[in-house]
């Protein structure tokens, strides 16, 4: 979501619709990336509490 807000943020900057600084465009660049890994993290947290990988090596040993 955020990587199309940027997309289309830059082509409105190029095109001359928007006037924002490169220096405040980065900085929300960067929230919003630091957004998306903390998002990715929790859904990555979930799918371990719920799913357990069983390797094959270990289905062997029992």
């Amino acid at each position: 979501m955020f990587g199309f807000l940027l997309v289309a943020g830059t082509l409105l900057k190029l095109i001359g619709v928007i006037s924002i600084d490169s220096d405040w465009f980065w900085f929300l660049t960067g929230i919003a990336l630091t957004i998306e890994g903390f998002i990715n993290m929790l859904k990555q947290w979930q799918f371990d509490r719920k799913y357990k990988i069983i390797l094959r090596d270990d289905l062997k040993e029992n």
